[in-house]
């Protein structure tokens, strides 16, 4: 029972945030190197371990505000079931042992990893505390997942598409303040300013404006990667289609943007319903949400390593 407990405080659930570092070899047509695949799910365990680092920490210093908030206050460690040592001590070694399984990865993923746990924990001390400084902040923890990828393998992506992670992280970030004082201000008695400070300073109409402002910014880079850039090309990639029919330069991604229009259409949607807290729990509750984003996987797959461009 403990056991399941401290795997709670753990949040499981958000490591889904880190499947971002397989970006990279995903896109460059490297997926099925097993070197390289070896390599990235090392990456991926290091960030979930330094992730739930950050988690355990981030709850003892809230525990307080987060015995106000109406779901927060189940948390192990704000209802009491894990105390505030041990959770420190857990933190503390999940660090620890993350960076030491980065070292096994290469120097430059170590410093990648290492400068996320350190802007995660800045996060979590001081810069949560700031407003529009904690969405970007937010963010750019989500665009170092995929830059660690590419530390990882030393494959890059193309400049469009990382403008796309970048809008989207954004995008992401600030879905989660909407959805999150929408769902405050929908429990009777609940202060904004008593779950989050930040959450005072961020207005309705300011916040849709910058969900608008990202959510454009988004598809529109996306779509510039899949019209300007030049197909990937993988060396596993299995021509199964005649080339008459089936050009493999003819830029297939193209046909992903319809899906990826729907997707940030679904999550909007589900944002002003308020249930855009958490991105991760929206990602495998939502069954439309989720159907988008395997079969946007799906279609890349399917362009990358079986059309092959």
């Amino acid at each position: 029972m403990f056991l399941f407990t401290l795997l709670r405080a753990l949040r499981p659930r958000q490591w889904l945030k880190n499947f971002a570092l397989f970006a990279p070899i995903l896109l460059t047509g490297q997926l099925f190197n097993p070197f390289l695949f070896i390599l990235t799910c090392k990456a991926f365990i290091t960030f979930c371990l330094l992730s739930s680092a950050n988690y355990l920490f981030n709850d003892v210093l809230d525990r307080a505000k987060d015995r106000k908030h109406p779901f927060k206050r189940f948390r192990p460690v704000a209802s009491g079931k894990i105390s505030i040592p041990f959770a420190l001590l857990c933190s503390g070694s999940l660090v620890v042992a993350g960076l030491s399984l980065s070292l096994t990865v290469n120097t430059s993923f170590f410093f990648m990893s290492l400068l996320f746990i350190l802007l995660a924990f800045t996060y979590t001390l001081f810069l949560k505390h700031m407003a529009v400084v904690d969405i970007l902040t937010i963010a750019l923890a989500y665009f170092l997942r995929v830059y660690a990828g590419e530390a990882a393998t030393g494959y890059h992506l193309s400049i469009w598409i990382s403008l796309a992670v970048f809008s989207l992280s954004l995008f992401l970030a600030i879905g989660k303040r909407r959805a999150e004082l929408t769902l405050i201000q929908n429990y009777a008695g609940t202060n904004p300013k008593d779950t989050r400070a930040t959450l005072g300073h961020y207005s309705e109409r300011l916040l849709d404006t910058y969900t608008a402002m990202f959510a454009n910014s988004t598809w529109i880079t996306y779509a510039f990667y899949t019209f300007l850039e030049k197909p990937p090309q993988s060396k596993w990639a299995y021509r199964v289609f005649l080339d008459d029919l089936f050009p493999a330069d003819r830029k297939w991604l193209m046909a992903t943007i319809p899906i990826v229009l729907y997707g940030i259409m679904r999550y909007m949607q589900l944002i002003y319903e308020g249930k855009g807290e958490s991105p991760e729990q929206i990602l495998t509750s939502d069954i439309p949400l989720m159907s988008t984003v395997i079969l946007w996987g799906v279609f890349v797959i399917g362009v990358i390593y079986g059309i092959g461009g």
